[in-house]
């Protein structure tokens, strides 16, 4: 009896995986491959064009020369800037205002959140209805103002921390999260004899370093970049954070005011060089939390 072999497959055609690629398959390779390479370039062009400024002159800025490389080199602003102690104090002040207040954001979120994710909480629906009201309505700038008056946190670190300890975008997302942590994790620990405060504390955060990561990136940029609070309810310098010192030095310029250097040059790149202050450590921060971000902004597509 004479056997015949199957044709063997083109190797060249099929992946690791067993997936025979068709024509029309190395065609979206290639398309998803050049979009997704032309929306990254268009994403880092405008950071890259603002660095290019912060150390290229001022004839070379206004004249719209400057676009990825930087023209005519100098670091006369950031001279200025990094020259002046007030801008290291400031500094300081920002770093101890996001500290603090994503330690506090993170505690009242974290707790508040899993709470509505109890289906047997009494209450439950009025809380969260109470949660989400706070997204479109407030008391507005005036009463905010004088309630943190009366409270006698103006010109304190109070002030920066407390009004927005909670975001509700943040705690929904939470919730929905510790909405779909497996039970029977739970229902395993309380059998063991742990509490609601040991289960919550010993099982359900350690396993849920994602969508906190996610939590601790969201709240660190926001206090981070905060200044209108600052500059509404501190009235002396030495309280202030980096980003309402750099909002003065911006201000400064565009009037034409000296700050012991050309000030042609500085209102020139002053805006490129405070943008880049600000936003360094940020970019210095998110590779070390990354691989936890993807996967946390993820949190709702797949359910267990």
């Amino acid at each position: 009896m004479v056997t015949t072999n199957p044709p063997t497959p083109d190797l060249t055609r099929v992946r690791s995986a067993g997936i025979v690629e068709s024509r029309g398959y190395r065609v979206f390779q290639v398309i998803n491959t050049s979009a997704l390479v032309l929306i990254v370039a268009l994403t880092l062009y405008p950071f890259v064009n603002l660095v290019a400024k912060a150390f290229s002159s001022e004839g070379y800025i206004v004249a719209g020369q400057v676009n990825i490389f930087p023209r005519g080199f100098n670091t006369t602003t950031f001279t200025a800037v990094m020259s002046d102690p007030m801008f290291w104090l400031n500094y300081r002040n920002t770093v101890v205002y996001t500290v603090v207040a994503t330690l506090i954001a993170m505690a009242l979120t974290t707790t508040f959140a899993y709470a509505l994710s109890r289906t047997h909480l009494k209450g439950r629906t009025f809380f969260i209805g109470l949660a989400v009201f706070t997204m479109f309505f407030n008391g507005g700038l005036i009463p905010n103002y004088l309630l943190i008056n009366s409270l006698g946190f103006k010109n304190t670190i109070w002030a920066i921390v407390l009004p927005n300890a909670i975001s509700i975008f943040n705690l929904l997302i939470m919730k929905s999260f510790f909405e779909n942590f497996p039970k029977d994790l739970e229902e395993a620990a309380a059998i063991d004899g742990l509490t609601t405060y040991g289960i919550f504390g010993r099982i359900v955060l350690p396993l849920s370093k994602a969508v906190i990561a996610t939590m601790v990136l969201f709240y660190a940029v926001s206090f981070w970049n905060n200044w209108f609070q600052a500059f509404l309810y501190m009235d002396r310098s030495d309280l202030y954070p980096v980003t309402v010192y750099l909002r003065n030095l911006l201000a400064a310029a565009t009037s034409t005011e000296s700050l012991g250097a050309d000030s042609a040059q500085i209102a020139s790149n002053v805006q490129a060089v405070t943008m880049v202050l600000t936003v360094l450590p940020i970019v210095c921060v998110y590779p070390f939390i990354q691989r936890y971000f993807v996967s946390g902004v993820m949190l709702g597509s797949v359910k267990g």
